[in-house]
């Protein structure tokens, strides 16, 4: 973890969340949201699927829905009531000039701010590779905000290496409620654990106490 750490800015009204699939706020930065929109911000969210691969011996077609709606509760959980998915295909997604005018698209119509997305280094540790279709999706984010004709003022990834800090002391109990709220998905993922104990560990390994800040902090690295 950096020693020290920027605050993240907090002179802005809206934010986009850019994302390849359901889940992948409340695995990183629920807390944060929670936070922003507690303040009085604007966060919305976008979704490249609808994680219709991602619940194993589950079809496609009963995924796709169900996951949808664990995602659009998880988001309310935390304040955010405007939640798209732009159906590309789950764990398929590739850096296509496709999905980067989707995506281009995507943050004119929001006018955002500032985008945050998912990170895209190879690895978020030792032993933890970062999935193919978050590497890809970030770097299309990247490019479609680079050609954004009114390009928002920031773009940070949520991931270690940070170079900003979201203090998030208040809302851990929000964040693991949101992330609870995908109860299907986490049901199949680990049945041996309970959704909210599940919930409840990935929170508190995102949200540790850094020294700039003294109190649980959500890390970002900011991109542009």
């Amino acid at each position: 973890m950096p020693e020290s750490l920027e605050p993240f800015p907090s002179q802005w009204r809206s934010a986009l969340v850019l994302v390849p699939h359901p889940d992948d706020p409340e695995y990183g930065i629920g807390a944060a949201v929670a936070a922003w929109t507690a303040a009085g911000k604007t966060v919305r969210y976008v979704l490249a699927t609808r994680g219709e691969a991602g619940i194993a011996g589950m079809p496609p077609e009963q995924a796709a829905p169900l996951r949808e709606g664990e995602q659009r509760r998880s988001a309310a959980i935390v304040g955010v009531h405007d939640v798209r998915f732009l159906d590309f295909p789950d764990s398929r997604l590739r850096d296509t000039p496709e999905l980067r005018a989707a995506l281009v698209d995507a943050i004119a119509d929001a006018a955002p701010d500032l985008v945050v997305t998912i990170y895209t280094g190879d690895a978020w540790g030792p032993d933890q590779p970062n999935q193919r279709d978050h590497i890809e999706f970030g770097r299309a984010v990247a490019a479609a905000f680079d050609s954004c004709p009114h390009r928002p003022q920031w773009l940070f990834e949520n991931g270690p290496e940070a170079t900003h800090g979201q203090p998030v002391g208040g809302f851990l109990d929000a964040a693991v409620a949101s992330l609870a709220a995908h109860e299907g998905y986490l049901r199949v993922l680990d049945p041996d654990t309970p959704v909210l104990e599940q919930a409840r560990r990935q929170v508190e390994e995102t949200t540790r106490a850094h020294p700039t800040f003294d109190e649980p902090t959500v890390l970002f690295i900011r991109r542009r």
